[in-house]
């Protein structure tokens, strides 16, 4: 089996191709469009048997990962973390294309059964991308209020303004309404500001209801479980991708970051530490889940006093039921894929184990 490590760039993707054990066997750049990808397919086509292997980084090697998978050949994706030890153990020094390509796919090589295989974009894909943009406009308008703010406070500073009451459109119309009544260039900034953030508020709205609609079709389970509401449930699926991927809920749980790391040596065995890693956007909207069924919405508030009442602190409780929540929306999405026929038994394989990481005991 030949591993072909790839380096990508904006324009340019160079392709080094390794043995089994490693060896260098060959080398070649291509341009980043679509003809470039298919020279590197029939360049790939002199050995009977090749995987690919990709720095995992987005957006910057998704066009190559799609038409890769196109063509029928395995893909795999290595996370960034891997690469340090992978050109550390390098046999050249220094840093090049080639070098950057042969240190993928040697760690590819090293963590073959391990590394996450690339699949064509599924319908989660659709709502990630509505997810990530509506974060993006909700970022935006906190700005352009916070500008307006400053220029409400100077133009009439007895005039209050309530928290978080520029996201409803009858006060930016209040607002507006006076703001029509005052005369001078910081009242005509207020009034552009002002009408970006009423822009800004549709977008996002509509965005939301969007969102709504996917998550229904898609992840009525997810949606059901007490405390996650539509965002919640479409960061899940969009940052999950498909949990076919990961054979357990173990593996799933290294994923989301609630699995916690061992941390023992003789005498201490059994403790643990606090996982840092994992996937921060999924783990915070387990998070958000945690912390609204704390309030009384759902099981979470009796499990959490179970946990204080046993001498847990109050952030070694939440932690817990992060787990727990971990362990409900990863049965939520198995059931969700089975509805949808898209259950591990019937998704395409091209490769040996998907999963990210090996399974691990739970928290609790």
């Amino acid at each position: 089996m030949v591993m072909i490590g790839t380096d990508s760039h904006k324009r340019t993707h160079t392709a080094v191709a390794l043995d089994e054990v490693g060896r260098r066997l060959a080398d070649k750049t291509v341009p980043a469009t679509s003809d470039g990808h298919f020279a590197l397919v029939s360049w790939a086509q002199q050995w009977t048997q090749v995987s690919f292997a990709a720095e995992d980084c987005r957006n910057m090697t998704r066009r190559l990962e799609r038409d890769l998978l196109a063509a029928g050949h395995r893909l795999v994706r290595v996370p960034t973390r891997l690469m340090a030890q992978a050109r550390a153990s390098g046999r050249q020094p220094g840093k090049s294309d080639p070098i950057d390509a042969e240190a993928v796919g040697l760690a590819a090589l090293r963590h073959r059964h391990r590394l996450p295989v690339a699949e064509l974009d599924g319908p989660t894909r659709q709502v990630k991308l509505l997810a990530d943009h509506r974060r993006d406009l909700v970022g935006e308008r906190t700005r352009v209020v916070n500008r307006l703010r400053w220029h409400i406070h100077e133009l009439d500073p007895a005039l209050r303004v309530r928290a978080r009451g520029l996201r409803s459109y009858c006060v930016i119309d209040r607002l507006g309404e006076h703001l029509a009544t005052v005369t001078g260039l910081v009242a005509r900034l207020a009034r552009e500001l002002l009408a970006r953030c009423r822009e800004l508020t549709m977008q996002i709205n509509a965005l939301w209801r969007e969102l709504r609609d996917l998550v229904r079709r898609l992840a009525p389970t997810v949606l059901a479980i007490p405390g996650c509401g539509v965002l919640s449930a479409a960061m899940i699926l969009g940052e999950t991708a498909g949990v076919h991927r990961f054979r357990s809920r173990d593996a799933y749980a290294r994923f989301t970051g609630t699995a916690p790391i061992p941390a023992w040596s003789g005498n201490t065995a059994g403790k643990v530490r606090l996982n840092r890693g994992g996937n921060r956007t999924l783990n915070s909207a387990l998070h958000m889940i945690a912390v609204t069924q704390s309030r009384g919405i759902g099981p979470g508030a009796a499990y959490l006093d179970k946990l204080t009442a046993g001498g847990k602190t109050r952030t070694e409780a939440i932690r817990l039921l992060r787990r727990r929540i971990s362990d409900a929306v990863y049965s939520a999405l198995r059931a969700d894929e089975r509805d949808h026929g898209l259950d591990s038994a019937s998704q395409p394989r091209t490769g040996p184990d998907t999963s990210l990481a090996e399974p691990i005991h739970p928290a609790a």
